[in-house]
């Protein structure tokens, strides 16, 4: 039987890839086509388990539109609740909180337990055959990484699959004492995988990014592929007051986590869909325990807002070459760009899942 899907999510040798045609980077059709071939059936990093150490703190959140409210119930679990009251659609919270008693919908006042079970509906006594127990908020998937917490709306590869191999190479204690100590979030005029497109390859690092190129080695850059990560690995030169010497990885976690692991730094990078043509890059900073000097950190934070400034101006003059109408897919570099077609071939096999 012949497929029923378009030719162009046909499988791609990597030797002879072009990239992902520009009709997967535009228009309503392609982020509704997003949501459910991609964000329904993934991982994705929702919250620092720090935010949510005690009873009834929470994290408000979402997936590509789905509203969550991650919350640490009465027994101790974590549970990641859809943010969505059982009455009429109302948010039970519109920002992170402690130690919170019972969930309510600041609609109309419907009351939940932490487990997201209904509690109290006001003045619906004479409501026929409503059952108050019977109610309860659906929950998407919760798993814990080193201190992070993901979240999944549906089915998703088990997410030790999808991080197997990253403990090995960071080793156990890497990451240990990291705290968050900052948010910064960028919004940008392009499709989210247009971001994450960029990120995948060092290939414009010379061309785009001359103070990180003069800290990394691009002739020694490399890109190792996982099943559903990869790793871009380079060494890295700089000053004292900054990161000193060591190595840059720069971790892609399907489909859309990044970790940018420099020495006394961690920074984790969301790329959220707000649409075909606009996404939000969410960077946060984290520290161990006074590694890091304020200076250094402001340093750190100042360096990373010039480098993801000259990215968010050339995806957004790629987005407007991918809307012109002018591109034809081009091919894709086998020594620089393997990332890039690892990303494109798990693209087209979610989409050729769902067409």
């Amino acid at each position: 039987m012949l497929p029923t899907w378009p030719t162009d999510l046909a499988e791609q040798s990597l030797a002879g890839a072009t990239a992902l045609p520009a009709r997967y980077y535009t228009g309503n059709a392609v982020a509704a086509l997003d949501r459910r071939a991609v964000f329904a059936r993934s991982w994705q990093l929702a919250a620092h388990a720090a935010q949510l150490d005690g009873r009834g703190d929470h994290v408000v959140t979402e997936i590509d539109g789905v509203p969550l409210l991650i919350v640490r119930g009465d027994d101790g679990e974590l549970r990641a609740l859809h943010n969505v009251c059982r009455h009429r659609a109302g948010p039970l919270a519109i920002c992170d909180g402690r130690a919170a008693k019972r969930l309510r919908c600041r609609y109309h006042g419907w009351t939940y337990a932490l487990d997201g079970r209904l509690q109290s509906a006001p003045e619906m006594s004479g409501a026929t055959d409503f059952d108050v127990g019977a109610i309860r908020l659906p929950q998407a998937r919760v798993a814990l990484w080193r201190g992070f917490v993901f979240v999944a709306l549906g089915e998703a590869p088990p997410l030790t699959d999808v991080l197997d191999g990253i403990d090995a190479r960071i080793g156990s204690d890497a990451l240990a004492g990291y705290a968050l100590h900052r948010r910064e979030a960028y919004d940008i005029a392009c499709n989210w995988k247009v971001y994450v497109d960029n990120y995948l390859e060092g290939y414009h690092v010379p061309h785009i990014h001359p103070e990180l190129n003069r800290m990394l080695d691009y002739r020694s850059y490399v890109t190792k592929l996982a099943r559903w990560h990869c790793l871009q690995w380079s060494p890295l030169e700089s000053t004292d007051d900054l990161y000193g010497n060591g190595e840059a990885l720069y971790y892609w976690i399907w489909p859309n986590t990044m970790l940018n692991i420099l020495p006394g730094r961690l920074q984790t990078n969301c790329v959220l869909s707000l649409g075909p043509d606009r996404c939000r890059v969410e960077f946060d900073f984290c520290y161990p325990d006074d590694a890091m000097g304020a200076s250094r950190r402001e340093r750190d934070i100042a360096f990373s807002d010039i480098v993801q400034k000259e990215d968010v101006d050339i995806c957004e003059r790629v987005q407007r070459g991918l809307d012109s109408g002018s591109y034809v897919a081009g091919r894709l570099n086998p020594l620089r760009e393997s990332g890039v077609h690892h990303f494109h071939e798990l693209l087209r096999a979610a989409y050729r899942a769902v067409t």
